[in-house]
């Protein structure tokens, strides 16, 4: 029997999106049109390949093996379009990627979007949001994340350090003074992210490299859910702050913010390209990671130019790019991609 290669596609794309709705909306039809062509596959199997749930869908062990054997015949049959495409710097197809709203609006957005007028047959579906954003389940080709990683089954690719600054307005230090040490932030009125009703704490780096990080619980009246509102909050006079130097590197550039404890500072995040585990990347994605690790091997835009010039000089020659040329992934680490 010849099976309809669309209803393959349509299946794996459920299983891999973890839902009915997140398939359909990575295949841009109809849930309707979907759930029907996968209804078609399992009647000319004769089995059932998934279980339908309102919080998803589930394999049953038959549609786990269809499963495995259909996810790599798909990767080689693409592998095999990419190779023998017409013009092998072309990009094509779509790419949907999430990010962090600052630093998306601030630092990735420009670089997309240069990169997608450079390669106009391919699209693009960019989303900004802070929260926590789950790649398979919204049908994300690849996601920007700052912070610490932990195991899991997302493949990370690390871009640039992100160093975290403590601040404070020329005006809050007039009128309060500054910390001395890091015990004295206790003393003083902190701008904080998050939920008010949770105790905050900052974390700096430790003494040496045998200590844990130092962990402070901070005080303060303003509670923001975003960075940028925290620098504006900062400028105003309002309280110190830990900020990305991504977001505070202009405000204390022209002298609107002034940093504190330099030498006893806030732990720094990485930022990472991080993207599902697959037996294939496609060239769409290679090539944007690619772009990132170019832009920032020799340091970060954010940094101050004398440690932008030293961190060129550590890098050397430029790395090698995501992929070993054949479509098949990098060796990248495996992790639970963070918010």
């Amino acid at each position: 029997m010849d099976y309809d290669f669309g209803d393959i596609r349509a299946f794996l794309q459920a299983v891999e999106s973890g839902g009915i709705n997140a398939a359909a909306m990575r295949l841009d039809v109809a849930k309707s049109q979907l759930s029907a062509r996968i209804a078609r596959l399992e009647g000319e199997l004769r089995a059932k390949l998934l279980h339908r749930s309102p919080r998803g869908v589930s394999l049953t062990d038959a549609g786990q093996r269809f499963y495995e054997r259909m996810r790599d015949m798909l990767a080689r049959m693409q592998q095999a379009v990419d190779e023998v495409s017409g013009d092998a710097r072309q990009l094509t197809g779509s790419l949907r990627i999430a990010a962090p709203m600052s630093f998306g609006i601030t630092h990735l957005g420009p670089l997309l979007y240069d990169f997608l007028r450079d390669h106009p047959a391919l699209e693009l579906t960019l989303e900004f949001d802070d929260h926590y954003v789950d790649l398979l389940s919204g049908g994300y080709d690849l996601a920007v994340r700052i912070g610490r990683l932990h195991d899991s089954s997302l493949v990370a690719r690390p871009l640039a350090p992100s160093r975290r600054v403590l601040v404070c307005s020329p005006d809050y230090a007039r009128r309060h003074g500054v910390p001395a040490a890091i015990e004295d932030i206790e003393r003083h009125d902190c701008i904080c992210y998050g939920n008010a009703s949770i105790a905050p704490y900052w974390q700096f780096a430790p003494g040496s490299e045998a200590e844990p990080p130092r962990q402070i619980v901070v005080h303060g009246r303003t509670h923001l859910n975003n960075g940028e509102s925290m620098r504006d909050a900062a400028i105003a006079g309002l309280g110190i702050a830990v900020l990305p130097l991504f977001i505070a590197a202009p405000a204390l550039r022209d002298g609107l913010l002034r940093e504190l404890l330099s030498d006893s500072p806030p732990t720094s995040d990485t930022i990472y390209a991080v993207y599902p585990q697959t037996r294939y990347v496609s060239r769409g994605v290679r090539a944007v990671i690619d772009m990132l690790v170019a832009t920032f091997e020799a340091g970060a835009p954010w940094e101050p130019a004398d440690r932008h010039r030293a961190v060129a000089r550590r890098a050397g020659a430029r790395p090698a790019g995501l992929g070993n040329g054949d479509g098949r992934p990098p060796r990248a680490r495996q992790v639970r991609a963070p918010r």
